[in-house]
């Protein structure tokens, strides 16, 4: 009786054992055939062998249940990974309505992109991530590139932006180019339809230049295609090939294949691993995703056949970093004063976007806190410290919170101040000590302060906001207070500059003209705009992004030769 429960047992788990695999084929074969479309790579080679295998070891008595259920096990990895990665790569989509340019009505709403196929959505993420991490302007597409949509990389792009399509037919018919250009990101797009060598050799003759370069190596003349743009320079120097398609399934790397166009890939592959001007790796990304960029050094082998070559500085880059290497910020550690708004507010983007950790320093701490959370967004290290400037107290405080928290200072962006006009015989002892103490008493405290902890360290960078008003006396308005005080900022930036240099510390100013703010746009101040206008050679006023590309030379290594100077950016108005 015992034998015969046990054997009833044995029985019934044998059945529910094989059913289980029975209707875990049946789900997983459904589950591949959903995934069809997107099999055309490695893992859906291997998914679609172990199916087959399973479907053989479930027929066969003879297969242990153990092998059986290693190769389930096999088949549910090899099935999830593609679909696990297209769900996990983030999609944003622009959901607001843009109008198409001279759509006079306003009812022309964006195109819905080209409906992304599920075999290449992937390689769609990562080539928008690649035009957003360098920031590219213009692209070339090489071949009728799969699996994402034109129109959804040309979202990724700047107004400015332009993407150069190279096809043998159109992407959409006939009519491709009116189908982008109904589009607002369309009008970026410009599509050269026709033999893609002589499409290549026309953008070399305009001198094109491009900053991403996207290749679908499943074409016959793709090897070609790739040396043509290296041979005659249409890669900017920091650009990057992406080629697509370069696994074919993993046949490329198999032994025994014989087709064509698998060939032709291989080859394309071996061409670019032996090329000394370039560095590649092979991502297993849906059907394959090559990235490809110059090599950081160029090669010996390539420099000793040109004799003329002069290894310096000039060719390497002053300590093998290039020109805009030597623009990062990258951990060092600034401050900003009068940083919650105007000028300050800039200065702290770009001191941030450059690389550095940002202390936002202000009167009123709600506004330094706005600018952080701005920052942070940006993700951007930053804290935000109240102080008032003219008071010793608050000056050591500031510098001691961010030595505290972050080790040390190596940018000073001395930047705080006021303006409060009025004519020189009624200009009040009150309003004359309130702008020099801001102005200059404040600026002389964070310069010493700030100047001890770099004169320690060996190293540090000063910059300090002057003004035009230092080098002219602008009009109408009447200021004399905050004209007197700009200039010292600048005799005080001069004197530092000099007697700190030797000891690692740069000290220099910047002068703006006068500055774009809201204010400037108050009704009672709209006649004074005009008249500053009319002094002003570039016929506007400043922008405080005309600003920040200077803090940014100055707070870097590049200006490592320079201090005491008074950088002037006013559009030309102390000129005349």
């Amino acid at each position: 009786m015992s034998a015969d429960l046990n054997s009833y047992h044995c029985s019934s788990f044998s059945f529910l054992f094989f059913s289980f695999l029975f209707f875990s084929f049946l789900f997983f074969s459904f589950l591949f055939f959903s995934f069809l479309s997107i099999s055309e790579t490695p893992m859906g080679s291997i998914a679609e062998n172990l199916l087959k295998a399973q479907e053989i070891a479930l027929n066969d008595s003879h297969v242990p249940e153990q092998l059986k259920n290693y190769l389930q096990k096999a088949l549910v990895v090899a099935l999830g990974l593609d679909p696990y990665l297209i769900a996990m790569a983030t999609s944003k989509r622009k959901v607001s309505p843009a109008h198409g340019s001279g759509d006079a009505g306003g009812t022309k709403a964006r195109v819905k992109p080209l409906q992304e196929d599920t075999s290449g959505c992937l390689n769609g993420h990562v080539f928008r991530m690649f035009i957003h991490l360098i920031r590219a302007r213009k692209i070339l597409l090489i071949g009728k590139l799969k699996g994402y949509s034109i129109l959804a990389i040309a979202e990724e792009l700047p107004d400015d932006g332009k993407i150069f399509a190279c096809a043998e037919v159109p992407y959409l018919g006939v009519n491709s180019q009116e189908a982008f250009d109904y589009s607002s990101d369309g009008k970026k797009i410009s599509m050269r339809v026709g033999p893609i060598a002589d499409t290549l050799e026309a953008l070399h003759a305009e001198d094109e230049h491009f900053d991403i370069v996207f290749i679908d190596a499943d074409q016959r003349n793709a090897v070609n295609y790739y040396s043509f743009v290296m041979d005659n320079h249409l890669l900017r120097m920091d650009g990057v090939i992406c080629v697509e398609n370069t696994l074919m399934k993993g046949q490329v790397y198999l032994e025994n294949i014989s087709e064509e166009n698998v060939l032709a890939v291989r080859k394309l592959n071996t061409v670019i691993n032996s090329d000394p001007r370039v560095e590649q790796i092979i991502l297993p990304v849906q059907s394959g995703l090559s990235i490809i960029q110059r090599s950081r050094v160029p090669p010996d082998a390539v420099i000793e056949s040109k004799k003329e070559v002069i290894r310096d500085d000039v060719f390497w880059g002053y300590k093998k970093n290039r020109i805009l290497d030597r623009l990062r910020l990258d951990d060092k550690v600034a401050y900003v004063t009068g940083g919650g708004q105007g000028i300050g507010r800039a200065f702290a983007h770009a001191l941030g976007e450059a690389g550095a950790k940002v202390a936002v320093v202000d009167l009123v701490l709600a506004k330094a806190e706005a600018v952080v959370c701005e920052l942070n967004l940006k993700g951007i290290k930053s804290i935000a410290l109240a102080a008032d400037v003219s008071k010793p107290e608050d000056v050591h405080r500031i510098v001691d919170t961010i030595v505290a928290r972050w080790g040390t200072i190596d940018i000073a962006c001395n930047n705080a101040g006021i303006n409060m006009n009025s004519a020189s015989e009624d200009t009040s002892l009150e309003e004359w000590d309130k702008t020099f103490n801001v102005n200059l008493r404040g600026l002389f405290l964070c310069c010493q302060a700030a100047g001890r902890i770099m004169l320690n360290q060996g190293y540090g960078k000063i910059i300090n906001t002057a003004s035009m008003a230092s080098l002219i006396v602008p009009h109408p308005q009447k200021q004399l207070a905050y004209n007197a005080s700009k200039a010292g900022v600048v005799k005080l930036t001069q004197t530092l500059g000099t007697e700190w240099i030797d000891r690692g510390v740069k000290v220099n100013c910047i002068s703006p003209g006068i500055v774009d703010t809201p204010l400037i746009h108050s009704p009672e101040l709209r006649p004074l705009v005009q008249r500053w206008l009319a002094d002003i050679p570039a016929a506007r006023l400043a922008r405080v992004t005309d600003l920040q590309a200077a803090v940014v030379y100055l707070a870097s290594e590049a200006s490592d030769y320079m201090t005491g100077h008074n950088l002037v950016i006013e559009g030309g108005q102390s000129l005349w």
